[in-house]
């Protein structure tokens, strides 16, 4: 007050050398890996695997989906191979079910018996491969086809309904505007063709990238998500039938934090108009108003340098710090810009309204930051490294808070005097709502000890939803996709992997695991040695020698013409098929084909262009036989192996550097289930608890936080209790101040039950808030209540009742509006805090009161 300019011309020095600290020293660490102390046994466990198989550390999923699986494989080869080629986003991609090695053995891998049978298949075809390989166009296949229909001899001794089947369907979606490829892999695999969502396995290929992490940034995957997505769409444009969904746990966390960076932007704009628009409510003061927010700027600066200083770094969870000081640092502010506009009011001087803020609220506000604090600094010896670091933070932040509310604060006060104001009195307030919790203080203490007998019995069900999927927006792509991988027992992200010195250690490992019921497969490196190859090779030679010349010779140029005479051709014959009644084919095959046959060549000439359409039907039912002529003359190939001969890249993902064997374990049952999960965690962890994996982080991660969060509670509990104890040397106030907030505290966990909004890893930040501004409204309220023993009836109308409402309502407004964006976890974030706070209010207001023992 002796030296304002002084005092604020320093402040404003000392902020700007702070901010430019903050900019060059502050960085962004958004490795959620680091969020836990890397000495918990889950984590040492998931350090070992990374370290053992880089490759397959922080990865992108990408699903390729096609109409049929050979798209779906030529879409994935291309897409990895330029992955590959830019280099400078990412470190590597591959397909784990493809390559040149699977390609060759690949009949190796089928059971003798679907050998023998897929052998069969090809050699019932052999004359229809051999007659295509002579006549690759439209009037080949449908002469071959009419010929065999109407040749009682069957001279073409495969199963033709696969095949017209197929065709019939190629023609349909023609009709419709669509050009769907004929699968030949399908008809050439199967007893029947299939078009039906079975097959959607089948059509989809995982291919599984590693990108290049930029931590220090907000979005560290963007750079090589950006690029994908770039790749991607320029594939998808080539085939409008083909989609590359993006997933895996980087995809989902940078997907994550663009939808809370989106939603914080729409949230943060509605309330900051809600904020502004209360705080004039309150403070009835442009001047006011505006120095509450230079002194809230001012706070945040020096708190941003005080966490350069302290701990380096802000993390996904630290970076809260700014909307918990807005909350509760802004407080103290509210509090004595109302006691001074009250002294001005009742006609003080600017020096007598300044002294008496501070000499009314000082002692209460400097208690309500050290308990505050107090909540804080209690999370830093915790493992959950993400809350404690925004313990140091946010519980340093409340002391620069409070420091500058008490001296910058009374020099703006001196510098920019508030004049002319009138006391706020609301004529419409009932008296009894002003004198309520006196008058019926009875019945208050009746109910607030029912409600909390009633709240303990809810809390019985309170539970922690584990799995951060949960959390993200449902309707997003990697979250969409990744849930319908978990459904799958051979592609879930959330299988689990564990490490074996030896490859004997893995098999002791396989054969334990494999009786669970949680357990679909194990795989190890030992898997990919096929079983009884000198018998299945036999089999492979002789379809060698009977069709190796014939697919080697193929001619994989599609000769384009004549296809209207050959489809009208076709046409007669499925006609004399028909009338005869053709036993090679079922009757409503024939007619069904027939009709669309004729439908198809009258909408196609009753075009301007009908040759192009029947250019486009020959390519859609030819097109992806060359492409699967050669993957069968590749796979005839195949040579004898053993385990040393796998190639390395095969090996590098199943056997480290240093000698260590993975084990792959899939889960049996949909892990979208959290009974199914938990299940799975339990039985797999029960035979090797080194094992690690996604669920595991899940599960585990929650327990740690859940404990962090428990442990800590306790300590600020416990020290706040203590702090209490000491400053107002009363068993009976100390229990004023906590009951309210203990009160508080159950009927949000309960009312959160009967909403079906569990804890989660997002909703339980707002914990520390909740505590803080209990403990605050509280203690402000005792102060008040007990500081004149005339003002009982008046107790809700005076200035310190106004800044508690008023600041819950700020912070309400700042933190309520993010229950409505997309991101599920910051939903439920505001969901708890709006909960919170509005019990927070109504028992310091109302039940701590009723329980202080005075009367009107």
């Amino acid at each position: 007050m002796r030296c304002p300019w002084t005092l604020l011309l320093l402040s404003l020095l000392l902020c700007g050398a702070t901010l430019y600290y903050t900019i060059k020293n502050l960085e962004i660490n958004t490795n959620t890996a680091e969020m836990l102390s890397p000495d918990l046994p889950f984590q040492q466990n998931q350090a070992h695997f990374n370290q053992a198989f880089p490759e397959d550390a922080t990865t992108i999923i990408f699903v390729v989906q096609a109409d049929t699986p050979e798209e779906s494989s030529q879409a994935a080869g291309k897409l990895a191979e330029q992955l590959n080629k830019a280099n400078d986003r990412f470190d590597s991609a591959y397909i784990p079910t493809d390559n040149a090695f699977f390609r060759q053995q690949a009949l190796l891998y089928l059971d003798q018996n679907d050998l023998d049978n897929f052998a069969k298949k090809l050699t019932d075809a052999q004359p229809f491969i051999g007659h295509m390989a002579q006549n690759y166009h439209l009037e080949g296949l449908l002469g071959s086809i009419g010929q065999a229909l109407n040749q009682r001899n069957n001279a073409l001794p495969m199963d033709l309904n696969p095949i017209l089947l197929a065709i019939d369907d190629a023609l349909k979606n023609q009709l419709n505007g669509q050009s769907h490829y004929l699968s030949w892999q399908n008809i050439l695999s199967t007893d029947n063709y299939k078009s039906t969502a079975a097959e959607t396995q089948f059509n989809r290929t995982i291919v599984i990238a590693k990108p290049k992490m930029h931590f220090n940034e907000m979005l560290p995957a963007d750079v090589a998500l950006s690029a994908a997505r770039e790749i991607s769409r320029a594939i998808m444009a080539e085939n409008p039938s083909l989609s590359i969904r993006i997933t895996g746990e980087t995809a989902l966390e940078h997907e994550e934090l663009e939808s809370v960076t989106k939603g914080a932007t729409f949230s943060g704009l509605l309330s900051l108009v809600l904020v502004f628009a209360i705080q004039w409510i309150g403070l009835r003061s442009i001047r006011l108003l505006i120095t509450t927010y230079i002194v809230l700027v001012m706070g945040l600066i020096l708190t941003a340098g005080f966490a350069a200083i302290t701990v380096g770094h802000l993390n996904v969870i630290s970076i809260a710090f700014a909307s918990l000081y807005i909350g509760l640092g802004v407080d103290y502010a509210i509090h004595i810009c109302l006691h001074y506009r009250e002294g001005k009011a009742d006609g003080l001087s600017n020096s007598e309204a300044i002294l008496i803020s501070i000499r009314d609220v000082g002692s209460s506000l400097f208690l309500c930051a050290l308990a505050t604090a107090i909540g804080f600094f209690a999370f830093i010896p915790t493992d959950y490294a993400g809350v404690s670091e925004l313990g140091i933070i946010s519980g340093g932040g409340i002391f620069i808070g409070l420091v500058i509310s008490l001296t910058v604060l009374p020099a703006l006060f001196c510098v920019f005097p508030v004049n002319d104001v009138k006391p706020i009195r609301s004529p419409l307030t009932p008296a009894f709502v002003i004198t309520f919790p006196f008058r019926y203080s009875t019945g208050i203490k009746i109910v607030s000890i029912l409600l909390g007998i009633g709240a303990c019995f809810v809390l019985t069900h309170l539970t922690f939803d584990y799995n951060p999927i949960n959390l993200r927006d449902p309707n997003s792509e990697s979250v969409l996709t990744i849930k319908e991988l978990l459904q799958s027992k051979t592609e879930s992200p959330f299988a689990l992997t564990a490490l074996a010195n030896n490859l004997e250690a893995a098999d002791k490992i396989t054969t334990q695991l494999e009786p669970q019921p949680s357990v679909h497969e194990t795989i190890t490196l030992a898997s990919f040695v096929a079983k009884n190859q000198d018998e299945k090779l036999a089999t492979i030679e002789d379809l060698n020698l009977m069709l190796g010349g014939q697919l080697k010779n193929f001619d994989n140029t599609l000769d384009t013409a004549n296809q209207q005479t050959a489809l009208i051709k076709f046409n007669e014959a499925l006609k004399k098929a028909i009338v005869e009644k053709s036993p090679n084919v079922p009757q409503q095959t024939l007619q069904q084909l027939q009709q669309r046959i004729e439908a198809f060549i009258k909408q196609v000439d009753a075009t301007q262009t009908p040759a192009a359409s029947y250019v486009q039907l020959e390519k859609n039912i030819l097109g992806l036989l060359p492409f699967t002529i050669e993957r069968l003359r590749t796979s005839l190939t195949a040579i004898p192996f053993e385990l040393d001969d796998l190639p390395s890249d095969i090996r590098s993902h199943w056997i480290s550097a240093t000698g260590l064997y993975r084990v792959l374990i899939t889960p049996e049952k949909d892990q979208n289930r959290p009974e199914n999960l938990k299940e799975f965690v339990t039985q797999v962890q029960a035979i090797d608890n080194t094992v690690s994996g996604l669920p595991i982080i899940n599960q585990a991660g929650g327990d740690a936080i859940v404990k962090a969060f428990i442990n800590a509670f306790s300590g600020a509990f416990i020290a706040i209790v203590v702090l209490l104890l000491l400053m107002y040397r009363s068993v009976r106030k100390t229990l004023l101040v906590i009951m309210p907030l203990l009160l508080a505290a159950l009927l949000t966990g309960a009312t959160n039950v009967l909403l079906d909004n569990p804890f989660n890893f997002a909703n339980i930040i707002a914990l520390p808030l909740l505590l803080g501004m209990g403990i605050d409204s509280s203690i402000l309220i005792m102060h008040r209540h007990h500081s004149s023993s005339g003002e009982d009836e008046n107790l809700l109308q005076s200035s310190t009742t106004r800044g508690i409402i008023f600041s819950s309502v700020t912070t309400l407004c700042s933190f309520s509006s993010l229950a409505f964006t997309a991101h599920q976890g910051m939903a439920s974030m505001g969901l708890v805090l709006a909960i919170g706070l509005t019990f927070t209010v109504m028992c310091s207001l109302i039940v701590l009161p009723a329980f202080s023992g005075k009367r009107i």
